[in-house]
């Protein structure tokens, strides 16, 4: 019999904001702050992946950082496997590092150029337990087999492997403690188009045999869609739309979600050539003086009044599909669930208030 109890939430995010000072004049005064993440809610499911993606700057790799206390978030709670990481003390804190990892960016800067790649893949092992060189050097032949690294390569160093294979040494250390959860921040974007994909499937395969539970962060479309099982749509700190994969990319909700989803390459000329291609006018605003209201309102070909007065609340618009945008929920509360209904044929048609 299949086992019908429900997925538990993994990580729940609640109001996270991660705002940096910015100091100015001849006394270094505080004069206003970055607001790199700026109230980001969402949960991940135990075993799940959650796609995160956006603009450049748009705050992805601040909300992956922060959700392992790499920062410290300016406000917010986020409970990972029952404890709010948030507020544990600094002790505290580390017993609760081997079950979250991170998996960096750039493979090159990630790794230390003096260790070899036993001492690097180790070093977890090092800090966190009291095993003998034996047990350790055992466990890196182990992780090395799991993440497709020859045996032999043990004593060389990071200078001595291609971008790919020093991709794989970062998700091995990553490995090395049995994380339940691993953010990914843009682990392929250094790397070559022929090795992306296979780095992609080894992140598939290790999720399926450890049971693993993912935030993969990312600004190409084509491999979210490949490896998320819902994503989440960021723009200037905020999160615009949080949807199932599937949905959202058959039918962007959105109106920045809409134009992102416009610029995926089509591999189906057919389609390709009916596909109408949404470019968006003006540049991003600075994310320390964001604009009133609607953080998309200065860009936004769907924007009026409201917009540019109060800021939308993320809500559930559909089962599953959750949207922070005034068009689905005009008259929402004087009118109920026909009134976003209406709101929704509205967003679709072009038309508006």
């Amino acid at each position: 019999m299949l086992d019908a109890t429900p997925a538990r939430n993994l990580v729940e995010v609640r109001d996270l904001k991660m705002h940096f000072p910015v100091y100015s004049g001849i006394l270094r005064r505080r004069t206003g702050a970055i607001k790199a993440v700026d109230g980001v809610s969402f949960d991940i499911l135990e075993g799940e992946t959650l796609g995160l993606v956006g603009e450049s700057g748009c705050g992805k790799s601040t909300v992956g950082r922060a959700l392992i206390r790499l920062y410290d978030p300016t406000a917010g709670s986020v409970v990972i496997d029952g404890e709010d990481i948030a507020t544990l003390a600094p002790e505290a804190l580390r017993r609760k590092r081997p079950m979250m990892q991170m998996v960096f960016q750039d493979p090159q800067a990630s790794l230390n150029p003096r260790m070899t790649l036993s001492q690097i893949i180790s070093e977890p092992l090092d800090e966190h337990t009291k095993w003998g060189a034996d047990q350790k050097m055992a466990r890196v032949h182990e992780l090395m087999d799991a993440v497709g690294l020859n045996r032999r390569f043990a004593n060389r160093f990071p200078h001595e492997f291609s971008g790919g294979q020093r991709q794989r040494i970062g998700i091995a250390r990553a490995l090395a403690l049995n994380p339940k959860f691993i953010v990914c921040d843009e682990p392929i974007a250094a790397l070559d188009v022929s090795i992306q994909a296979q780095v992609v499937n080894l992140l598939e395969d290790l999720q399926e045999k450890f049971g693993l539970t993912y935030l993969f962060i990312s600004h190409d479309l084509s491999m979210v869609r490949h490896l998320a099982d819902r994503v989440a749509v960021m723009y200037l700190g905020r999160i615009a739309e949080l949807s199932p994969r599937d949905a959202l990319y058959a039918r962007p909700l959105h109106p920045y979600a809409e134009a992102l989803l416009s610029a995926v390459n089509e591999p189906d000329p057919v389609r390709a050539a009916k596909r109408q291609r949404i470019i968006l006018k003006g540049d991003v605003p600075s994310p320390a003086n964001p604009p009133k209201g609607c953080s998309f309102s200065t860009r936004c070909p769907k924007v009026f009044d409201r917009c540019r007065i109060e800021p939308p609340l993320l809500a559930e618009v559909e089962p599953d599909r959750h949207v922070a945008c005034h068009l689905y929920a005009i008259n929402h509360d004087a009118a109920g669930p026909t009134g976003a209904s209406e709101a929704k044929e509205r967003n679709q048609q072009g038309v508006h208030p």
